[in-house]
């Protein structure tokens, strides 16, 4: 059994997730846990290398270290932990940067209204705002090609089949679609997404190419269209365009391979309910549970073949 949590502490920890998030983004954009991957180091070396106040530093660093963030080894002194070194690898420090600044900022004005923040805090929509900043668009990249080995691993119960092409819609800097067809050259790969999108196309095998283009107009022709983390971003009139986009591209009996969360009932400790709000404050997007997706999908001319936690398959009629 479980211990149950006290209930001041429940709300505490609430509370301090603000606080948790952007002391988490500006460590991580200090290169913390990289100056600590050789092992441990006195607060006032890090400090030094990083051009900081090494008493301001120290204070961030305990905090964090209260929650296994870190350890202080002995006064003063700071090492990575396990939690920490996944600043290291995988996009982690793109999920922190982005968390601890622009999305902090946005969820700080969060209100009751059903409207976004972000267009009024910052002058643009997110996705023009990402255009205007393309080293903010460059951590998003990483970041939403982070964690590829659970979204290849989920995509991997997808039957692909030999000489059809399989389009990646909004497939930002492809990592996704050519890790998932790195040995299976007899398909071919599209990544499609918009052109400011930082990507390394050297590193894309002979079958997968980039293609430019926005979703909402048009999507290239294909047997097999994959939306990974893609319709949580936008309202579900949005969601159904840029399905309908496709439904219009496809051929009859073409799939769509939707990656998104599937919000389940109850009140069991889920960070899609957390992330949902998160949509709402940049996007007016949301993540939908099964009722939700089924309405969206069959409202789009789309026929649902089935809908789990992650991965949601339908067929184009």
């Amino acid at each position: 059994m479980s211990e149950v949590r006290p209930p001041e502490e429940i709300l505490w920890s609430l509370m301090r997730g603000a606080l948790a998030a952007r002391a988490l983004g500006v460590v991580a954009d200090l290169g913390i846990a990289k100056a600590l991957a050789s092992g441990a180091r006195p607060v006032v070396e890090l400090a030094r290398e990083s051009n900081t106040d090494a008493d301001t530093l120290h204070r961030y660093l305990r905090a964090l270290a209260s929650d296994g963030v870190f350890a202080e080894t002995e006064p003063g002194v700071f090492a990575n932990t396990p939690a920490s070194e996944l600043l290291l690898r995988d996009a982690w420090d793109d999920f922190a940067h982005l968390f601890g600044g622009v999305f902090h900022r946005a969820a700080a004005e969060l209100d009751i209204s059903g409207e976004p923040t972000f267009t009024r805090l910052f002058g643009h929509d997110f996705w023009t705002w990402l255009a205007v900043n393309p080293s903010e668009r460059a951590s998003f990249d990483r970041a939403m090609g982070g964690g590829k080995e659970r979204k290849v691993a989920r995509l991997a119960s997808v039957e692909w089949r030999d000489g059809e092409t399989v389009v990646d819609v909004g497939g930002g800097n492809g990592t996704l679609l050519v890790e998932t067809l790195r040995d299976r050259p007899e398909v071919h790969g599209i990544v499609f997404d918009l052109p400011e999108t930082d990507r390394d196309q050297s590193a894309f095998p002979d079958h997968v190419e980039f293609v430019e283009g926005s979703f909402f107009e048009r999507v290239p022709p294909g047997d097999t269209y994959v939306l990974s983390a893609i319709l949580h971003d936008w309202s579900d009139e949005q969601a159904s365009a840029i399905l309908q986009t496709i439904r219009a591209a496809a051929p009859p009996g073409a799939r769509v391979v939707i990656n998104d969360a599937v919000i389940e009932p109850g009140n069991d400790p889920s960070g899609s309910k957390w992330l949902d709000l998160l949509m709402l404050a940049l996007l007016k997007g949301r993540e939908r549970d099964e009722r939700q997706w089924r309405e969206l999908l069959e409202g789009a001319g789309l026929e649902v073949v089935d809908v789990e936690d992650g991965l949601i398959q339908a067929e184009c009629r």
